[in-house]
Formats: C-alpha cells, sequence, structure tokens
C-alpha cells in the first residue's frame, strides 16, 4: 500500500532536501502535500534515495504506473491528477518546474494551452493597456496588484488593434466595471478576443517563485469540457524554447505603412492638438504602442509607421526628418539580423535617431553592442531610473525581459540612464550618430509625465540636425 506524501518527504530529509533532490522548488513540494501524489517522473530517484518501490511511490497501486488506461481526468500517464483538484476549479496554470496551480477559468475557454514565458507585472492600474502592449507576445502575466476589472475597458486604452499576451493570471475574481469610460466588462473584452485567464491563485507565492527562481515556461489551460491531462501539460512546458533566440517583431509589426496623426489624450479636452510644425518622422513598428504614436504627435512629428522588416532604402525614400524604432517583443538578437543593417544605413545616412525598449536594444546592436536575457526582467510602473547627465531620477514604466551590456558598448557611445534597481542599463547615446535610446517606456507617464522630454529631445535633434543641412 503506497505510503503518504509527508513521509517520503521526511525521509529524503524535508521539503528543502527533496526540492534539491528533484530539481523542483519548494512552491512544487507543498502542492505534492496538498494533491497526496507525486509526479511520477520523479519516483525513479526518489526510489533510489529512500529505498522504496516503485508500488511504494504509485498511490494507483496495485496498477502499474505504465498501465494503459486513462487515469482519472484524461491523464494516460498513470499520474492521477482528479484526486489534487479542488472543488470549483476550472483551470489550471502548470510550471515547467513541475508546480501545479489550481484556479476559476474566466475570459476565454482554450482548446489547446496558452503556452510562453509565465512573468509578473507589479502596475497597480493600466491591465487593458497591459494586456494590449505587443512587447508582452509570447507571455503570460501574473498581476500584483489583487484588484483587475475594477474599471473594465475601453477602446481608447488599447495599446494595439488586439491582445498580445497570451493569459493572464488574478489573485480575485474579476470585478465588475465601475467607471464612467467603460464600455465593456474585462471577462466580455478577454472572451471576444480568445484570450483566457485564471483567479484564485497565490499571486504574491508566484511573483516570489518567479523573482528567486527566474522566468520559466507556464501553461495556462480552461477547458470548456473540464478535462485535463496535467502530464501533457508539462511536457508542454517543457518542451517550449523559451523566448531566447525567438523573433516575435514580425508576428506584431504592421502589414502595410500607415500616418498616425492622433495626439496625445488631455482630460476635459480629448485629444490635444497636434502642433503646427511637425516635422516627417518614420517609425519602424517592432510592436509600437499606440501612445508612443501619441506622444510623437504631440512633440511635433508627423508619423509614417513602417513593418519591422522596411528597409534602410525603403525608410530613406520616405524622406524622413528622423526616424523612431519602437518597442516590441521577443529576443533582440534575432530581430537584429534584417534590423541592424536598416538600423546602420540610417545612421549612416546622418539622420536623428531615436529608439524605445526593443529599439534602444536594436540601437545598441547596431553600434556594436550585446544584449542578454535578464533573470526576471523589469515590468511594472514603478521602476526608478537616474539619468546620469542630469542626477534627475525618474519613475518608469518598463516591459522588458532583455538589457543592453553596457561594457559591450563601443568608445564612441556611452550609457545615459541606469535603473537603480539593478544598475542596469536603461539609456544610451551615441557619439558619432545624431542617435540616442531609453529601455523603459517614456509614453507611460507614471511619474505621471517625468520622461516626456525624451519626445523633446528627438525634436530639439530633428531641428539642430535640419538647421545644419
Amino acid at each position: 500500500m503506497p505510503i503518504s506524501i509527508d513521509t517520503i518527504i521526511a525521509r529524503l530529509g524535508g521539503p528543502d532536501a527533496t526540492a534539491r533532490l528533484t530539481g523542483v522548488g519548494t512552491e512544487a513540494i507543498r502542492k505534492w502535500r496538498q494533491a497526496q501524489a507525486i509526479p511520477s517522473r520523479h519516483w525513479p530517484v526518489i526510489a533510489r534515495a529512500t529505498g522504496l518501490s516503485l508500488t511504494d511511490l504509485d498511490p494507483a497501486s496495485p496498477t502499474s504506473p505504465d498501465q494503459s488506461s486513462p487515469a482519472p481526468g484524461g491523464s494516460t500517464t498513470g499520474i492521477p491528477m482528479p484526486d489534487a483538484r479542488p472543488d470549483g476549479a476550472t483551470a489550471a496554470l502548470v510550471l515547467a518546474d513541475g508546480t501545479i496551480l489550481w484556479g476559476k477559468g474566466f475570459g476565454a475557454f482554450t482548446q489547446k494551452p496558452a503556452l510562453g514565458e509565465i512573468c509578473f507585472s507589479t502596475g497597480m492600474s493600466g491591465y487593458q493597456e497591459t494586456l494590449t502592449d505587443p512587447s508582452f507576445a509570447g507571455q503570460i502575466i501574473t498581476f500584483t496588484f489583487p484588484h483587475i476589472g475594477n474599471v473594465g475597458t475601453t477602446p481608447e486604452d488599447d495599446e494595439a488593434s488586439r491582445i498580445a499576451a497570451l493569459g493572464l493570471v488574478t489573485k480575485e475574481d474579476l470585478t465588475e466595471p465601475a467607471n464612467w469610460r467603460a464600455t465593456e466588462s474585462l471577462d466580455a473584452w478577454l472572451k471576444a478576443q480568445g484570450v483566457p485567464g485564471i483567479a484564485g491563485i497565490d499571486t504574491r507565492s508566484l511573483t516570489l517563485k518567479i523573482r528567486d527562481h527566474g522566468a520559466q515556461t507556464a501553461a495556462l489551460f480552461f477547458p470548456e469540457n473540464g478535462q485535463f491531462d496535467l502530464a501533457a501539460l508539462q511536457d508542454a512546458t517543457r518542451a517550449w524554447p523559451g523566448l531566447e533566440g525567438m523573433d516575435l517583431a514580425k508576428t506584431v509589426t504592421c502589414k502595410a505603412p500607415y500616418t498616425w496623426s492622433e495626439s496625445v489624450w488631455e482630460w476635459s479636452k480629448g485629444t490635444r492638438p497636434a502642433p503646427e510644425n511637425r516635422r516627417k518622422v518614420v517609425a519602424v513598428d517592432y510592436g509600437a504602442k499606440r501612445n508612443i504614436l501619441r506622444c510623437l504627435v504631440a512633440a511635433g512629428c508627423d508619423v509614417t509607421v513602417v513593418p519591422a522588416t522596411t528597409t534602410a532604402e525603403e525608410i530613406l525614400a520616405l524622406k524622413p526628418a528622423g526616424v523612431f524604432l519602437s518597442n516590441g517583443p521577443g529576443d533582440p538578437a534575432a530581430t537584429a539580423e534584417y534590423a541592424v543593417p536598416a538600423i546602420q544605413g540610417v545612421l549612416n545616412a546622418g539622420l536623428p535617431l531615436f529608439g524605445i525598449c526593443l529599439g534602444h536594444q536594436l540601437l545598441a546592436r547596431a553600434l556594436g553592442g550585446k544584449t542578454y536575457k535578464l533573470a526576471l526582467g523589469h515590468r511594472g510602473a514603478n521602476q526608478p531610473v537616474k539619468d546620469l547627465g542630469t542626477g534627475r531620477v525618474e519613475i518608469t514604466s518598463q516591459n522588458h525581459g532583455f538589457a543592453v551590456d553596457a561594457d559591450s558598448l563601443p568608445d564612441d557611445a556611452h550609457v545615459t540612464h541606469v535603473s537603480l534597481f539593478d544598475s542596469s542599463n536603461e539609456g544610451l547615446a551615441s557619439d558619432r550618430f545624431p542617435a540616442f535610446s531609453v529601455q523603459y517606456h517614456p509614453e507611460a507617464s507614471p511619474g505621471p509625465s517625468d520622461s516626456f522630454y525624451l519626445f523633446e529631445r528627438f525634436v530639439a535633434l530633428i531641428d539642430a540636425h535640419g538647421s545644419k543641412d
């Protein structure tokens, strides 16, 4: 007869020793205790360490773990799942380390799991802007703020034409909208766009796991028929290759060039009028947020947006006074294969250039620098950044999992901004070309307007360059 999970963990020396032996986190051990089941892939190493037999470890004993008939809940692996599923649970979040978190699904049902990198965002507002930010492509977002859904949704707050994130994780059930601007509830909005969510998760514990052990793959599954094969979900998380080496800009960029003329929104006035004197700017769309385009217009730019794969020759043929490199998702090293030659062509033409987020990373690579994957990434609206030129500290909004290696920058480029959280690079400028960039999002205005000067700096650079021609 199988012995209890607590007895097995005690024989292994406790939760910490068990986690080290099996290569999982202590949260996974807690879930084993809660489920009173250990995933079968860990049985051999546990059997060797404890002297127990596989029969001792198999809660389905005396049936062999190689049984061909499905276990309750739909699994064909022999891992018993139904006993681990709490009453009322309709969705599951499965992590690559073996952690299984049950909750209540909302939004759209999933035929296939939402599979991508699990991350967390610390913003206390702006969930709609976050979900539609193209930089979140390939990611499932854990919101650390508990009250999600309370202001509903409105098309005015979309940062792109559709939701970019794969799914979302919340602590509390979605609240009904209580805001005069709301046109639809968050749940209905998610359903309409085919995006799932899961509520009832201990987001604090999940955030600490990501913080302490780094980002990992997760699968969010909310099946309409209520059937789960957790082993298959875990296999899927282990097989997903991760964001490194992944070019996602092509999946979120515009299909054809278009113009943008809308300025920023202003309380009681609607859209702020654009300045009469406007400079022609080409914005390369690697996953551009609409509010960045609004800020460019508000600063005095006449904006033409072009796809990510647009060449230098095609950009220069539009005869811009300056070029903007947008934010976007994925690994900059992968996007750089086609973006860097285009950027270098613009630089060599002497045009003023400004980059944000992925655009910052791509500018760094075009100048000869390198980028790397952060262990955690920066996501949220409370990130302090120091401007080294002025000594001023800005409270910034950020969303990036990669960063520029400041030590790799060439001698004719210098660091302009640094993170006060981890000292990672947050900005650079070229001493050879009229080009600069920042890692954070100045258009998001968490300060509320600490960083708008960057758009004004870009316009001033264009004007100064024009006066020299």
